[in-house]
């Protein structure tokens, strides 16, 4: 299977699907001056809809890795709209990390990769 792209522009795309597997770029909420929750959820919503464009969903997430403006802070809001997020069974492996991000105003952005059916 070739490496497709989709949603591109000159400096990424925000998937890539590859032999069996979808990779999306760093996702941030819509609204910078939200706070954790909201940016988590926003984050989320986008992440659904990518992996839906892509032809998978969240059940079938391998793995996801979460950055974190200020983990000390932010874990625990973020911590708990992912888990009300998640579907039962879903088990990817999970990273958090603290991270200077591209905008002072984010304080999450998540990385993902699926499996397609």
């Amino acid at each position: 299977m070739s490496i497709q792209r989709q949603l591109t522009n000159e400096r990424m795309s925000q998937i890539v699907t590859h032999n069996g597997t979808v990779y999306l770029a760093g996702q941030v909420g819509d609204d910078m001056n939200a706070g954790i929750e909201q940016q988590t959820r926003e984050a989320l919503a986008n992440i659904e809809r990518l992996l839906d464009l892509a032809g998978t969903d969240k059940n079938r997430l391998l793995s996801v890795t979460i950055y974190l403006k200020d983990i000390d802070a932010h874990f625990e809001g973020m911590n708990s709209v992912w888990d009300q997020w998640l579907p039962k069974g879903a088990t990817p492996a999970r990273a958090t990390v603290e991270a200077k991000l591209c905008e002072p105003e984010i304080l999450v952005e998540l990385s993902v990769v699926a499996a397609l059916p």
